[in-house]
């Protein structure tokens, strides 16, 4: 157990890694930012066309996230004081799709059906295998099938759930597993990067300047920033709340249309404007520009939830766990700040039931690879936990098609 170990959450959107003090289990430092494969596309969809049709592109986007790690892991050794000879051991999570494209494998039985991993295990590399100095010992989480990873396996394996809890990750590949007895019913959504603030006008990752948080007063709207610098962005959760706060003052309809200026009777109404042929919501505005959230993003942030909300009926039919009926509800994603339970019923995907069982996990895939890197059994608790998971595919479900077209409008007020 001697030594430091690397934990890091592969996100579609997003990277987290962490330097830990294998000796005491505990965190030393930790640092995130963007997936450099979104030149490729925003999700993981559009990565795997690329990479189907060229192995160019595969090859790429396998040499683009490896260096990018590594240069985020050199960073945090760097801050800690610790040399990369100490590093002893690396483990990895990701979706499958995330985890191909970091060994650079084949793509093809992912991107079409019936959407199979080449390996449903966990995988053991080493650094020099992906390019890095070295040769320390780099465990990649198990992928149970379809578009259900690692990251999912580390959230359950962290989060360690009761029975009848909903895990819900809301990031780009909206996973979500439901334990019901020995089986953990699984499956993955794909809600976009909305939620991350990836594929929003003005969206960007929790870095410094990213607006945390939005409040609408009277006629006035505040923000707050990370690190109190001058806004440059909205990330995911300030996004989410802004939505709530514009369906709560009038400004948005359910059915997802920014009010016009004249159909708002107070001042906030000068805040709507057209930009780039659509309606938009000024959210901030200084000498250097205007942010802005579109009609373009709020209709984002809807298929986001439509498909969020429809992935959790279908998983508690297969369950024959109604969702009045959970213990818990257990939520993590990289929205770069707390997302409120209360905000989730705002918009439709959660009830006042689920609101009053959820609780907040930040960095949940994180923390469960730093407590696998902990657990000094050679992962086999992980391996054993991969193999309770039961994937259930969405595509073509009738259900999830007739949930989805449900719940696309935000509730009424």
């Amino acid at each position: 157990m001697a030594g430091y170990a690397l934990a890091m959450d592969l996100g579609t959107t997003t990277l987290a890694v962490s330097l830990v003090d294998r000796a005491v289990g505990k965190r030393l430092a930790m640092t995130g930012g963007m997936n450099p494969q979104r030149r490729f596309g925003a999700d993981v969809v559009s990565r795997l066309d690329a990479a189907v049709h060229s192995d160019g592109a595969l090859q790429e986007m396998a040499a683009l996230i490896r260096a990018e790690l590594r240069r985020l892991a050199h960073e945090l050794c760097a801050e800690c004081g610790v040399p990369w000879s100490g590093v002893r051991q690396v483990a990895i999570a990701g979706n499958p799709a995330m985890q191909h494209l970091l060994l650079g494998l084949p793509v093809k039985t992912l991107a079409f059906p019936p959407y199979r991993p080449l390996f449903s295990g966990g995988r053991q590399v080493t650094t020099a295998e992906l390019g890095w100095e070295g040769a320390a010992p780099v465990y990649l989480f198990p992928m149970p099938g379809g578009f259900v990873g690692g990251d999912t396996i580390a959230f359950l394996y962290g989060a360690q759930p009761g029975e009848a809890t909903l895990c819900l990750d809301l990031g780009t590949n909206g996973e979500m597993a439901l334990t019901a007895g020995d089986t953990i019913w699984a499956t993955s959504a794909a809600a976009g990067p909305a939620f991350e603030g990836g594929n929003l006008s003005c969206g960007m990752a929790a870095l410094p300047g990213a607006i945390t948080a939005i409040r609408i007063e009277g006629e006035r709207v505040r923000i707050a920033t990370l690190g109190n610098r001058e806004p440059v962005g909205i990330c995911g959760s300030a996004a989410i709340e802004l939505v709530t706060e514009l369906l709560g003052h009038g400004i948005l309809e359910a059915g997802g249309r920014l009010r016009t200026s004249v159909e708002i009777p107070s001042n906030l109404g000068q805040r709507v404007v057209e930009q780039e042929g659509e309606s938009a919501f000024v959210i901030h505005r200084d000498a250097r520009g205007a942010l802005f959230l579109t009609q373009g993003d709020v209709r984002q942030i809807q298929l986001a939830k439509g498909a969020i909300r429809a992935g959790m009926e279908v998983l508690a039919e297969c369950a024959g766990i109604p969702l009045p009926g959970l213990r818990e509800v257990l939520l993590t994603g990289s929205f770069g700040a707390v997302l409120r339970p209360s905000w989730l019923k705002t918009i439709g995907i959660f009830d006042e039931g689920m609101v009053q069982k959820s609780r907040f996990t930040p960095e949940g895939a994180l923390v469960g690879v730093e407590r696998a890197l902990a657990a000094s059994d050679g992962f086999e608790s992980v391996e054993r936990l991969g193999k309770r998971c039961r994937v259930v595919p969405l595509s073509g479900t009738p259900l999830f098609e007739s949930m989805f077209m449900r719940h696309i409008d935000f509730p009424q007020p």
